[in-house]
């Protein structure tokens, strides 16, 4: 009988001491949730390329980080990789792509060469090796005729412009559909750290 008396208050302690257990996971977890959910959606965005649309810049199945923070600070532009929102018939997708053309700019591609308001405009980004591989900026790039450029529209582009679809194929994209900007990469560890050309 003493013996039950004794071992009363040690399960009701321990009884007690799980539920305090239980309750600062509860918390703990939470935390991290929301701490992970406004770092996501406000700080950094995790990419995966998936494709060769920004080969050799990026690989397919690269992992890393881009930058929300920066492109709501410091805005967009010509040149950056972006990962742009899309969502369709298909449903939603992220695409990694590269800013080709800002805002009110008039922008075509004659014979490969990019021509920004009527000014040849170098793009240091491509590698030249690739390009020649594909026998040339002529045949790497081609033709675009001329388009001007809305007040809130962005025409971007893939580095590996036979196999991208990009504003070829969607058009120009508005700028609430980018999300963030630059691209830091940890996986491959070959390509770690940050790209941009």
């Amino acid at each position: 009988m003493n013996n039950e008396k004794k071992n009363e208050p040690a399960s009701a302690e321990k009884k007690t001491s799980f539920k305090k257990d239980l309750l600062d996971f509860g918390i703990t977890l939470l935390i991290s949730f929301t701490a992970v959910f406004l770092l996501v959606s406000y700080v950094v965005r995790p990419i995966r390329v998936e494709g060769n649309s920004m080969y050799p810049t990026l690989e397919s199945d690269s992992l890393g980080f881009s930058n929300i923070i920066g492109r709501n600070t410091s805005g967009i532009e010509r040149f950056d990789i972006v990962v742009i929102k899309v969502s369709n018939d298909e449903g939603t997708k992220y695409l990694v792509k590269r800013v080709i053309g800002l805002p009110g700019d008039t922008i075509r591609y004659e014979s490969g060469v990019l021509y920004v308001n009527d000014e040849v405009t170098e793009e240091p980004f491509l590698d030249s090796n690739y390009v020649t591989s594909y026998g040339g900026i002529g045949t790497f790039m081609g033709n675009l005729s001329e388009i001007t450029l809305g007040d809130d529209e962005y025409y971007c582009l893939g580095d590996n412009r036979p196999v991208s679809r990009d504003s070829r194929y969607y058009g120009p994209f508005k700028g609430t559909d980018i999300i963030s900007k630059g691209a830091f990469i940890i996986f491959p560890l070959s390509d770690f750290g940050v790209k941009s050309w």
